[in-house]
């Protein structure tokens, strides 16, 4: 007599009659815990900070007004050249510094309470090593590396000649652009980056690649002197460093 088959080998059985493995399902309070516990994570997670932007009005380039190391943006301005009489915008640049040392310095060494940017004032920035970086961002789509050394050497030449008490250094100037090769492409948008570092040291990068680092007081004050001297390449942008400062010296510095 053929014998019945029991409960269990039934469940067992798939529509296609192939045995087949039951099924185990997860404690709903395991389940529970693990989405708990990616919920948390999420949640906790750093948020970006937003970084805001200035614009340059002359050519509508943008520079963020602090970055990632905590330098924070003190004015913008642009290098202008004139070709067949024609005014020719060749780069945007925005000034970063170390606003709480530059704060400092100020503090230290200005005294009395002025209304507007003194000329000791502006002296003192480029006579210090306080970390300031000069970002270059290029608009003349047509600039190549040789057309940037021969700016530098003559604008560096003429600040060099000043503080060297009246002696040229060529050999100084043509470092600053060090490995930089004349084929490398400058295409509108292309940034150089010129930072005074602490120990009066200039280093320069050409489209984040580090191209020089020299240790010179004479070059370092030169350098900055372009930008905050006398005959700056851009008074505007001179006259709002100049008010940066002074909302440093007596309102602390900005919170960005």
């Amino acid at each position: 007599m053929a014998m019945a088959p029991n409960a269990a080998s039934v469940e067992l059985k798939s529509n296609s009659g192939v045995a087949s493995e039951p099924k185990t399902q997860m404690p709903e309070d395991i389940k529970n815990a693990k989405i708990e516990e990616k919920e948390t994570v999420v949640e906790h997670m750093p948020k970006k900070e937003e970084v805001g932007v200035e614009i340059d009005p002359n050519t509508g380039t943008s520079f963020p007004v602090k970055l990632e190391d905590g330098k924070q943006l003190n004015c913008v301005g642009v290098r202008k050249k004139s070709i067949i009489g024609f005014g020719i915008n060749i780069y945007s640049f925005g000034m970063y510094a170390d606003n709480e040392k530059l704060r400092d310095l100020l503090k230290s060494s200005v005294g009395g309470s002025p209304e507007k940017p003194v000329e000791q004032m502006y002296q003192k920035v480029i006579d210090s090593d306080v970390e300031i970086m000069v970002r270059l961002v290029i608009v003349f789509s047509s600039l190549t590396m040789g057309m940037v050394r021969i700016n530098l050497d003559k604008g560096l030449g003429a600040a060099i000649k000043k503080f060297g008490g009246g002696k040229e250094n060529e050999g100084l100037t043509r470092r600053i652009m060090g490995e930089a090769t004349d084929d490398i492409k400058l295409t509108s948008g292309s940034v150089i980056e010129i930072s005074r570092l602490p120990g009066y040291t200039l280093q320069t990068k050409v489209k984040g690649d580090l191209v020089s680092k020299i240790e010179s007081e004479l070059l370092c004050r030169a350098y900055i002197y372009m930008y905050l001297g006398d005959d700056a390449l851009d008074k505007d942008a001179k006259d709002k460093f100049g008010t940066s400062m002074l909302k440093l010296l007596w309102s602390g510095v900005q919170k960005l």
